[in-house]
């Protein structure tokens, strides 16, 4: 029993982990739209997001013909790193098959981005895991808008909540992201950017 549950530790394909902050208060917030984004994608594919470890809750399944998993992790979001690296370094997944969904307030909501590698473009989540991981993990960047005046405190926006325009714009986004990820796993980024990106 000991020898089958070490391979099926190692059985993972591509960890995709959504980032946000766990508790009421933070849900459907800006900041919170890689944990959206995920929850849907994992509704989508039969995968339940419901158990505890690595200091995220995650679960497992099969998309695209491979095996993934897909992890929320509850750090609070500047803290993400610590979750992201535990897990890839249990299953053994490089770098280059871990993919971040995040919120961007540099896109309005409503558009995606995707890209194979970066730097934290001042994202608080992203600097956590490029700070135990590097910067050469594939993204998708979720648009919640910019604030609305320089004055405007980012900390108040990002945890702020979407009018219902905005929830919408992004929520007719979410297919895209499934198929773009979909594409992503099987290695074929590029037709994920050029079809999916704007």
């Amino acid at each position: 029993m000991l020898f089958t549950k070490h391979t099926a530790a190692g059985n993972v394909d591509y960890i995709l982990a959504g980032l946000g902050n766990p508790g009421k208060k933070y849900e459907h917030t800006r900041h919170n739209a890689g944990f959206d984004a995920l929850d849907y994608a994992a509704e989508k594919w039969g995968i339940f997001v419901t158990k505890s470890k690595f200091d995220a809750l995650y679960g497992t399944g099969t998309v695209a013909g491979k095996k993934v998993l897909l992890l929320k992790p509850q750090t609070f979001m500047n803290l993400s790193g610590q979750a992201v690296k535990k897990a890839a370094d249990f299953y053994k997944v490089p770098t280059e098959r871990v993919i971040v969904l995040f919120d961007d307030i540099s896109l309005e909501p409503g558009k995606l981005r995707m890209r194979k590698e970066g730097s934290a473009g001042g994202h608080n989540g992203l600097k956590s895991i490029i700070s135990h991981m590097g910067q050469t993990f594939p993204r998708v960047k979720i648009g919640v808008g910019a604030k609305p005046n320089p004055a405007y405190d980012l900390a108040d926006w990002v945890l702020s909540k979407f009018t219902a325009a905005e929830q919408k714009a992004i929520c007719a986004r979410y297919d895209d992201i499934c198929a773009a990820l979909e594409l992503m796993i099987n290695e074929d980024i590029t037709t994920a950017m050029s079809k999916y990106n704007g």
